[in-house]
């Protein structure tokens, strides 16, 4: 099991695949990139059931869903094989509102480290990421979501775009000559991997047990040109304030699947959820059908997610994974993941193969 996963996981608020709760503006960024690139919006948009208006909304919210069928359509459409990193390059922390502001206007730039960790949620997580200090260096580790229609070509497209993005974000708040020193990444050499460190004005290590963007970690000890401790706190309650909205947009579903994941290892029942909600049963499922779930649908949303990782990320066997995610034997889990993603679960590990060397 990755027990940093697991922490992760369950220190961000637990949304839903369909759960429209995020601004629009990473659909928005992709389309500018590909309309550079000669693809039409209305290609770009393909089954991502959003109107191009809608883009341009400040009012629109999208679902991880949306978001991930416009980038699946990027990466089938666009011709250029690094377009995911200058896409990622797009964007600046004027796209990341009051998210953005908090890091320009911090003091310090190990804090502004720590916040964008804490309020990752903000930014609309496609990746979980972490970050640390080890060896004098500046350490930013991403791990793409579980999701069954991430396969290792989009799980690339995301890790790549990932880099891009976060070298933009640093080069805008620490400064324009901002570069990393090193990128590890999971999957294995390309056929044009002497371009790669070209690219990313770094050596990448392909093959990697995780995905880091590693910098020195003098860069975090200048001093903001930008920062305002009194800006920088105001911008922090605002911050509590979003986070607070995307948690009541999730609703009742938001909290039984936040008390489902502090339980993986003995999974809740129904009754034991309705308990801790201080509510009756009845009263739950109710609730869950206004919402237009159920308490089955959100079992099996974290149990999808929770086996994906296990495949990509661990060595588990499939019997262990079956265990560990409570099935009552090994032919209802092989069952339920091929409703899940279309495949058996070693076809699944055997594809993500070059994603994750652990597989």
């Amino acid at each position: 099991m990755s027990l940093q996963f697991n922490e992760l996981a369950r220190r961000r608020l637990r949304t839903g695949p369909e759960d429209k709760v995020y601004q629009v503006v990473k659909l928005a960024r992709v389309i500018d990139a590909l309309a550079v690139e000669g693809i039409s919006v209305e290609n770009a948009l393909a089954g991502v059931r959003i109107s191009r208006n809608a883009t341009s909304s400040p009012a629109t919210r999208v679902s991880l869903n949306q978001i991930i069928e416009c980038y699946r359509n990027a990466n089938k459409l666009c011709r250029n094989p690094h377009f995911a990193y200058s896409a990622g390059l797009r964007f600046h922390v004027t796209d990341y509102g009051m998210y953005g502001f908090a890091m320009l206007s911090s003091t310090n730039y190990r804090r502004t480290m720590q916040f964008a960790v804490k309020y990752h949620q903000l930014a609309t997580p496609l990746a979980e990421i972490d970050f640390k200090e080890a060896g004098g260096c500046g350490i930013w580790t991403f791990t793409p979501m579980a999701h069954p229609r991430i396969d290792a070509s989009l799980y690339r497209f995301l890790v790549e775009m990932q880099f891009g993005i976060t070298v933009s974000l640093h080069r805008d708040f620490i400064g324009p000559s901002f570069a990393g020193q090193e990128l590890h990444v999971t999957y294995g050499a390309p056929d044009d991997a002497p371009k790669y460190s070209e690219m990313f004005g770094c050596p990448v290590l392909f093959s990697q047990s995780e995905n880091q963007l590693r910098f020195d970690a003098a860069w975090l000890d200048r001093t903001p040109k930008l920062g305002s401790e009194i800006t920088y706190l105001t911008v922090v309650e605002l911050c509590d304030r979003l986070m607070e909205d995307i948690q009541l947009r999730l609703g009742l579903a938001g909290k039984v699947r936040q008390l489902l994941l502090t339980k993986l290892l003995r999974p809740l029942s129904f009754s034991d959820v309705a308990s801790n909600l201080n509510m009756s049963a009845r009263t739950l499922r109710r609730k869950l059908r206004e919402e237009k779930t159920s308490f089955r649908n959100l079992v099996d949303e974290l149990r999808m997610e929770m086996a994906i990782r296990y495949l990509r990320e661990t060595d588990l066997t499939v019997e262990q994974i079956s265990e560990s995610l409570g099935f009552s034997d090994v032919a209802s889990f092989r069952q339920a993941f091929r409703r899940w993603t279309k495949v058996a679960p070693h076809k699944f590990r055997q594809m993500s193969g070059e994603t994750a060397v652990s597989a």
